[in-house]
């Protein structure tokens, strides 16, 4: 391979960004050494991605990015791969140079062959260029920090768009559940593999009010639902201009849920058979997930056999039904970042009866979103009578007692404290055995800074 010193240069002052920001204890080095080394060389994303043999997989979507693209890389590793990764889910173009200059040698040799990259929703457009990826994941559309993104509106516009650059031999592998990612994919040029679910007993008996597709994205004419499962995932149909779901290519059937401590079910892949999943991963959000991971692996290459197996000895993502102990109790801490995604969260810890506290913690900062309204949407509803005590945490911890009010639960159930580590010891202090933390992006970090200190976690980008 001839040296091109631009690129050399790039990654060498990427490099030494990475470990300068964490000698400093300024960050993990997952956004500035990408920063840094795109100033030097504007293209170093699709320099060094086509230096990747076996290509790359995009993960696009609101809900369960990170997971999803740890999903896949846990399998794709169990069947030998070299996998170069965003995993602590620096997903803007900046996080995406930072793992291809970690995972690249000085003269831009990587140090993989597969790479695969969760993408913030409405970066896919910039980075589909240089990516070129052979397979793009597409989870799903929910309201989601809506002071950056704007309505789901723009984000699916921002994915047809994308559609046209996408590279020949290109495989979609998209949710066919949620109307609003099947209309954003469904005329991409290539290959589209959709996966969804189909067990009536674990439907909802109507559309959620946090339901974003009600109404036809073609004629406007409301939606049928025969099946809703959370928020506006389930199984549609126009009656005017007849799109409908379209029948799934994997399907998750005979779902059994264990609350907050896993799920089993069986994957329906047509032609390439039927496996069991066991897995510890929560809910039914994550069944969508693993589904989109073992869509992706089967194209990767991965028999479904080995991916369902890989899929039961996978670990949480950090902050994503991650577990620890902590003073002789089991901490669980469970991202939440938008109303559906939330109740999901809140029906799975609620599913093995009464709870003696939750501890929940809403950050405003970008990451997070700038606009709190959102916590109106969800349905603390769920909370009252069923959480003896709630510990509210973070930096916006008084608007979300209020809403907790408004929800029903008594004011003196409810504990504001804004720091992160008294508001963890004042939760750890109503339970002998499990607490559930639920908190938005950054209050995660901080919260888990805080149980890394006390050394019952490891640095989140490790």
């Amino acid at each position: 391979m001839s040296l091109n010193v631009r690129l050399s240069t790039a990654i060498a002052l990427g490099k030494t960004a990475a470990t300068l920001s964490r000698v400093l204890r300024r960050g993990g080095g997952t956004t500035m050494p990408g920063r840094v080394a795109r100033a030097v060389e504007p293209n170093v994303v699709g320099l060094l991605a086509r230096r990747l043999r076996g290509g790359t997989v995009l993960v696009a979507g609101t809900n369960g990015k990170t997971t999803t693209a740890h999903l896949i890389a846990h399998i794709m590793r169990a069947e030998g791969r070299r996998v170069v990764h965003n995993r602590a889910g620096a997903n803007l173009a900046a996080g995406i140079a930072s793992a291809l200059v970690e995972h690249a040698d000085l003269r831009g040799e990587p140090a993989g062959d597969l790479g695969i990259f969760e993408v913030d929703e409405a970066t896919v457009p910039r980075v589909v260029p240089a990516l070129a990826p052979r397979v793009a994941v597409f989870t799903n559309l929910f309201r989601d920090q809506l002071d950056r993104y704007g309505e789901i509106d723009y984000i699916s516009g921002l994915w047809r768009a994308a559609g046209a650059r996408l590279p020949a031999g290109f495989v979609r592998v998209a949710n066919a559940d949620d109307p609003l990612v099947y209309d954003a994919v469904r005329e991409m040029p290539g290959t589209l593999v959709t996966y969804g679910l189909d067990d009536g007993r674990h439907a909802l008996p109507a559309l959620e009010h946090t339901a974003e597709a009600r109404y036809c994205y073609r004629c406007g004419t409301p939606y049928e639902y025969a099946v809703t499962y959370f928020g506006h995932m389930g199984r549609y149909r126009c009656p005017t201009c007849g799109v409908a779901r379209p029948d799934p290519d994997l399907v998750a059937r005979e779902i059994e849920l264990a609350g907050p401590d896993g799920a089993a079910f069986t994957v329906d892949a047509g032609p390439a058979g039927r496996a069991r999943v066991t897995t510890r991963l929560p809910g039914l959000y994550n069944v969508y997930n693993i589904l989109a991971a073992v869509g992706a692996a089967l194209q990767l290459g991965a028999p479904l056999a080995r991916a369902a197996d890989a899929v039961g000895s996978f670990l949480p993502a950090f902050g994503r039904a991650e577990r620890m102990t902590l003073d002789g109790r089991e901490v669980q801490i469970l991202l939440v970042k938008n109303p559906a995604g939330f109740n999901e969260v809140l029906r799975t810890i609620l599913a093995g009866g009464p709870l003696p506290v939750v501890l929940i913690a809403i950050n405003d900062l970008i990451a997070d979103g700038r606009d709190v309204s959102w916590l109106w949407d969800v349905d603390f509803e769920m909370l009252a009578g069923r959480a003896a005590r709630v510990v509210a945490g973070g930096l916006r911890a008084e608007d979300l007692a209020v809403r907790l009010e408004y929800a029903g639960i008594p004011a003196a159930a409810i504990e504001v404290e804004r720091s992160y580590g008294a508001a963890l010891d004042r939760a750890l202090a109503h339970t002998t055995s499990r607490l559930f933390i639920l908190p938005t992006y950054t209050a995660m970090l901080a919260i888990r800074a805080v149980l890394e200190r006390r050394g019952v976690v490891g640095r989140f980008w490790e």
